[in-house]
């Protein structure tokens, strides 16, 4: 976590959680196996998507995984 917060306003808050959550992710991990698990995360969202039972959860999969996978990458 950082030390130097910023007032963020709390519609805000769901962004700035998920990106908070994707820059852990690539400390933990480093760039390449982030770039990896967002391949995976995409996949097995696209999985669940086709599905269309477990499609709300798919959708937001797809899309957490291609937010890791460009972090990963640039």
């Amino acid at each position: 976590m950082h030390n130097n917060y910023q007032h963020t306003p709390w519609i805000f808050w769901p962004v700035r959680a998920v990106f908070e959550l994707i820059e852990w992710i690539l400390r933990l991990t480093g760039r390449l196996v982030a770039a990896v698990i967002g391949l995976a995360i995409m996949i097995a969202g696209a999985v669940l998507t086709l599905t269309l039972i477990a499609a709300p959860l798919g959708v937001p999969m797809i899309v957490f995984g291609f937010l890791l996978m460009v972090r990963g990458i640039f």
